[in-house]
């Protein structure tokens, strides 16, 4: 009994502390320094919330970029990978899907392996510049532009490595579509 009366007080201590007191004060501080991101990096267009910088969207449209494959068909709530390994007949299959729909829409073209495998999070909101400038033909295509101005624009909405030195540099997907979309609005 002379165990059990401290085991209740650090139980009551450590989930008060741990489960209210510490999660309010990173919210109260997150919400202080960082209110964007914080509130979700949402994108505002129109008065109107028109998706994340943080979460991938499904964009199908030949007119507009494809996003990285989503094993949760870009699900927030189940977010995750397939966990598929490289021996797996599904991811195979899969993969070999993605393959066929990207040659039938950008010819035999080397595919940039970032819009056949899905990211861990199944919700990367990111491509390779790569990929990119790979789908750059057919939505100039799709839109009846030069190829040119939409390889101008990809090049404007690269973001190099963060601090100059981590990662790799990438393309938000939403944010090149909008930008195609304010940039190309009177071109049909």
């Amino acid at each position: 009994m002379n165990q059990v009366l401290p085991a209740i007080r650090s139980y009551l201590f450590f989930s008060l502390f741990f489960g209210l007191c510490y999660p309010l004060a990173m919210t109260g501080i997150s919400q202080v320094f960082f209110p964007h991101q914080a509130g979700g990096s949402l994108i505002e267009q129109n008065g109107k919330i028109v998706g994340s910088r943080l979460i991938a969207q499904k964009f199908e449209s030949p007119r507009y970029f494809w996003p990285r494959p989503s094993s949760q068909d870009y699900n927030p709530q189940p977010s995750g990978g397939s966990n598929w390994g490289p021996i797996s007949a599904d991811l195979k299959k899969q993969v070999g899907e993605r393959e066929v729909k990207l040659k039938a829409a950008h010819g035999n073209l080397e595919i940039p392996q970032d819009l056949l495998f899905a990211s861990a999070s199944g919700l990367d909101p990111h491509i390779s510049p790569e990929a990119a400038f790979y789908q750059a033909g057919r939505v100039a295509q799709a839109r009846s532009v030069d190829p040119n101005q939409i390889h101008q624009l990809v090049e404007g909405q690269v973001h190099g490595r963060q601090f100059g030195f981590l990662g790799e540099p990438t393309v938000n997907v939403l944010e090149l579509n909008l930008a195609l979309d304010r940039e190309l609005s009177g071109v049909k």
